[in-house]
């Protein structure tokens, strides 16, 4: 998957890792860009930053309807889906049916509703991409996140079954998988004195989101299941699925060594 002259949508853009790959698209000469967020203002300012390339669009992920209509630009249907958009909970066994059910809603059910829409169109043409952003979470748990690190772990689930079914009929499927990443999310746990903030600093690199995008747009040209970031996050992944045992012993003593 080159972006050069393709249509990107991408979700969840105005700010942080979304951001950053709107503009690193824009700047690989996509032909269009949507912007689309809850965020509505600061999508906006991101499409400008693009200028005509792009256009901002409020969307609710949580809402199919909103994102199956993200399918219908003004520069022709997308070749590349960014499902990017992605909430916390922050709460253990004390997160309530709530946080539940709205994690649930924007971190796995938006990738259905993503692949609802757009898998259809590209299977009648033979060709398209989904990135869904699922972050190390997914593979390797969220230390303090008990909703995060389950809705991230289905979602990868999610994207694993769609490439088995449609990769044969030219769909490509990545999913990524950043850890630690210089956003308002992290900087918000940071300034709580967050368990998660705390595991996410002391697992390695603080990356910035433009050099997420940077991987990203390497993955996609290597079409890789999983974009690393973080390099790391592969060789845990790898101890987990060899010894899970040892794995699950090695992590809780690494969230007592954070209390």
């Amino acid at each position: 998957m080159r972006v050069r002259d393709k249509v990107v949508v991408v979700t969840g853009a105005a700010s942080g890792i979304g951001r950053a790959m709107a503009l690193r698209f824009a700047e690989e000469g996509a032909s269009g860009v949507v912007v689309a967020d809850l965020d509505e203002a600061g999508a906006a300012g991101v499409a400008k930053e693009i200028g005509d390339r792009a256009v901002a669009v409020r969307a609710d992920v949580s809402v199919e309807a909103e994102v199956a209509a993200l399918t219908e630009t003004p520069f022709g249907p997308p070749d590349l889906f960014c499902s990017n958009a992605g909430v916390i909970a922050g709460r253990g066994l004390d997160a309530t049916a709530q946080d539940w059910s709205s994690l649930w809603a924007v971190n796995v059910q938006a990738h259905v509703y993503a692949a609802r829409a757009v898998v259809p169109l590209m299977v009648s043409r033979g060709s398209g991409y989904l990135l869904n952003t699922c972050s190390a979470a997914g593979l390797i748990s969220c230390p303090g996140d008990a909703p995060y690190a389950v809705t991230k772990a289905a979602a990868i689930a999610f994207a694993e079954w769609v490439s088995i079914h449609y990769a044969p009929k030219g769909v490509k499927v990545s999913v990524l998988c950043p850890q630690g990443v210089r956003t308002a999310m992290l900087e918000r746990g940071v300034a709580e004195d967050h368990l998660t903030a705390r595991a996410v600093g002391a697992s390695g690199a603080i990356l910035d989101p433009a050099d997420v995008a940077a991987t990203v747009v390497e993955g996609l040209a290597a079409e890789r299941f999983h974009i690393f970031p973080h390099p790391e996050v592969a060789d845990f992944a790898r101890r987990k699925a060899d010894d899970p045992d040892r794995w699950l012993a090695g992590m809780a003593r690494f969230v007592e060594s954070l209390a």
